[in-house]
């Protein structure tokens, strides 16, 4: 962590940033171990490149920052109740140029940082501690292994449970449980989207009563060791509906494509490319309604993604989803997601459960 700090002051300087502005967030939690709620009295830790990092933090939570790795990471300053925190902040703030804050900020705290420092200039955080969090360190990379292999062994033993019958929640409840019995600290969500339910990408599992013939997709994930899993696998009851082993077929390709498209030194859009260039070739284009992957390790959404438009390019370590679908309205949708990672010559699957069609009962 202390590593990460000093890249961060480093990131500020090169892209002309005074200061950054760190709230409770997965970003504080990267650069400094210490993960507090966000709530209506801030907590901000100001790092500058040539001052020694400093968290503001409410006295009555002092206790807590000191017993944790920022206690020795930064300075620890403390304020009341009674006390303007906005003013302590702007204290440790340059008089003037441009600082950073970062994205999970309460709108509040910025409006009201502004006003106590209305010399400086204000952008996103974001181009500095994105490529510095998107490039996994063997330790980030370890605990993704370890969610992706459970989530696989989730995976495995879903789909020895039955399907028929029962309903949507029922299956999530089972999917919530099974992610945790493999290890994960909490389950975070469980898409059971089952007959015309799995033409829409985020449905919320419901009573819905799953039937012969129903395709279901099963989109699944939680939080292991503070980083993420999230796996997509798409099942059918028995004999599926017309025209199913088509789409299914194409997603396949689509995901094995863009799999192999990953390796050091390729922007990530093109992943995005390569899925949606079989897709729409197999005449589904306008069915393929969603971004190709994400981001994903102390938060399950981060950048960069896959996505036209996102030059940002692949280097070693970096690790994002691969989840290209296709969603016919009022019939079933087909969706297939691995998480992968950026090796120094190629990528590395971190969900090894097989991407053919499986048959539950």
């Amino acid at each position: 962590m202390r590593e990460r700090l000093r890249k961060a002051a480093a990131g500020a300087t090169e892209g002309d940033v005074e200061a950054l502005i760190v709230a409770p967030s997965s970003d504080l939690v990267y650069l400094t171990g210490y993960d507090p709620m966000p709530f209506e009295r801030p907590t901000l830790l100001i790092v500058r490149p040539d001052r020694d990092p400093v968290l503001l933090v409410p006295e009555l939570e002092r206790p807590l920052a000191a017993a944790s790795p920022a206690g020795e990471l930064a300075e620890l300053r403390g304020w009341r109740d009674a006390e303007d925190p906005y003013a302590a902040a702007a204290e440790l703030l340059p008089a003037g140029g441009t600082v950073a804050v970062t994205d999970r900020i309460w709108g509040l705290h910025v409006l009201r940082l502004q006003d106590a420092a209305p010399t400086l200039a204000w952008i996103s955080a974001s181009a500095v501690l994105g490529p510095l969090r998107a490039r996994k360190d063997p330790i980030e990379l370890d605990a993704l292994r370890r969610a992706g292999a459970a989530a696989d062994a989730t995976f495995e033993e879903i789909t020895r449970l039955p399907f028929a019958g029962r309903t949507e929640l029922e299956v999530a409840d089972d999917l919530k449980r099974l992610l945790v019995e493999h290890g994960h600290a909490s389950a975070d969500f469980a898409i059971v989207a089952s007959g015309p339910n799995a033409a829409s990408p985020h449905h919320e599992p419901g009573e819905r009563r799953i039937g012969p013939g129903d395709v279901v997709v099963l989109d699944f994930g939680g939080e292991l060791d503070g980083y993420y899993s999230d796996m997509t696998r798409t099942v059918v009851v028995g004999e599926p509906p017309e025209g199913f082993g088509t789409v299914y077929g194409t997603v396949h390709a689509a995901q094995e494509a863009a799999v192999d498209e990953v390796r050091p030194g390729v922007p990530i859009q093109e992943i995005d490319r390569v899925a949606r260039a079989v897709i729409t070739e197999s005449g589904f284009g306008e069915r393929f309604v969603h971004r190709t992957g994400h981001g994903i390790g102390l938060e399950v959404h981060e950048p960069p993604y896959a996505v036209e438009g996102d030059e940002t390019i692949l280097e070693a370590g970096m690790t994002f989803s691969v989840e290209p679908g296709i969603y016919l309205p009022e019939r079933f949708g087909v969706r297939i997601e691995d998480i992968v990672a950026v090796t120094h010559d190629g990528f590395e699957r971190l969900n090894t459960s097989t991407r053919e069609l499986r048959t539950v009962a």
